[in-house]
């Protein structure tokens, strides 16, 4: 029997040869900074995020009625501010209606921007996140100004969110004209410049396309409809511009969509994940990106297999999960960025795959050389 030459266990590079991708590398974006643990979408928030490594910082704009930008999760401010300790604005309490909603409470279109400088910061969530709610009132309103200077010298992208633009603009405050403005003040005009803009509706991303070369975001909900299209009477839903189609509609106008981790992956009632959906795939086929949102770290808003505890014991609901397992889950998915209101959480576990990446890549390949593939000689 002829001599049989094999060798395994051997990586040979020939000079030239192609070097292996370096891991991907998702977006890490701090959701209103990191309101995990610092009253959502004040300076102490942003700088925690900052602070925890995120690539962005997410403020939600709302007008005030001097047509200044700010800060807030929604323009209805009683559960985000001490409004109603405020004797001096208690006539101002009011019943609106926004986007077909009914909301009783204060809202930032009724108060000038030195009006809501009086008002301090609160924990939207305090039963769930004590740790943040001890900093309730220590903070005032940002202005979007600020919160761009304060990204500009932290080195870190911003990723505004216009909120309710179709309302704003039904009362002859409309967010985007500002927006841009404040944007250009700061040099930040171009695609390659770290911004993202994010929006609900579609109709002003789509005005937005020829106003602007920066990176446009469709936001995706797991159910309903964006609001212009229904006041249009436009009967797509948000799962209607998910599907292979409404993606191709979305690219053209939009460089992206930010979705609810249930388009990506599905978690029912009880909890429970079902299998990956195609969506990340898809929207990479449309030359979109995937950012999901949003990534929190107690166990009320993980899926079940990433809860921590006993589920009778008081304070489970409030206590941190396997947040790192969630996100390695949506990671592994392909996913272009995470909203994270914990964004150290999300930074560490990027990390922790890329070293595992890098590790698996380095090691050796076994090489079968060609003539080791030859029948034997008898």
């Amino acid at each position: 029997m002829a001599l049989q030459w094999f060798m395994a266990g051997v990586v040979l590079l020939a000079p030239g040869a192609p070097v292996l991708d370096a891991p991907p590398h998702p977006l890490v974006i701090g959701h209103r900074g990191a309101c995990a643990y610092r009253p959502e979408h004040t300076a102490a928030s942003y700088e925690a995020a900052v602070e925890a490594g995120a690539d962005y910082i997410e403020p939600d704009l709302v007008s005030t009625k001097d047509h200044v930008l700010v800060v807030r999760h929604e323009n209805e401010i009683s559960q985000t501010t001490d409004v109603a300790v405020h004797p001096e604005f208690a006539a101002r309490r009011t019943t609106k209606s926004v986007d077909g909603r009914r909301l009783t409470g204060w809202f930032t279109e009724d108060f000038t921007l030195a009006e809501l400088r009086t008002l301090r910061a609160v924990e939207r969530l305090p039963a769930l996140r004590p740790q943040s709610a001890a900093f309730g009132g220590t903070a005032t309103i940002m202005t979007f100004d600020e919160v761009v200077a304060l990204a500009r010298r932290a080195g870190v992208g911003v990723y505004p969110e216009t909120k309710h633009p179709g309302y704003f603009a039904s009362i002859g405050l409309p967010l985007e004209g500002v927006m841009l403005a404040t944007l250009a003040r700061y040099g930040w005009t171009e695609r390659t410049d770290p911004v993202f803009v994010q929006s609900f509706e579609t109709a002003n991303l789509r005005a937005l396309r020829g106003r602007t070369r920066l990176r446009l975001i469709q936001l995706l909900e797991a159910t309903g409809a964006p609001r212009d299209l229904v006041v249009a009477g436009d009967r797509r839903t948000y799962r209607d511009l998910a599907t292979p189609e409404g993606l191709r509609q979305i690219a053209s106008y939009a460089d992206g969509i930010g979705v609810h981790t249930n388009l990506v992956a599905p978690v029912d009632a009880r909890g429970a994940l079902g299998a990956p959906t195609t969506l990340v795939a898809d929207a990479h086929r449309a030359g979109l990106d995937v950012h999901v949102w949003t990534v929190r770290p107690e166990n009320a808003y993980l899926p079940a297999p990433f809860r921590k505890g006993d589920s009778a014991a008081r304070g489970y609901a409030a206590a941190h999960g396997d947040v790192a397992g969630w996100l390695a889950r949506l990671y592994g998915l392909g996913v272009d960025g995470v909203f994270a209101d914990d964004p150290g959480a999300a930074v560490r576990t990027r990390e922790a795959l890329a070293v595992r990446t890098r590790d698996a890549l380095a090691r050796p390949v076994p090489v079968l050389w060609p003539w080791s593939l030859q029948a034997p000689v008898r």
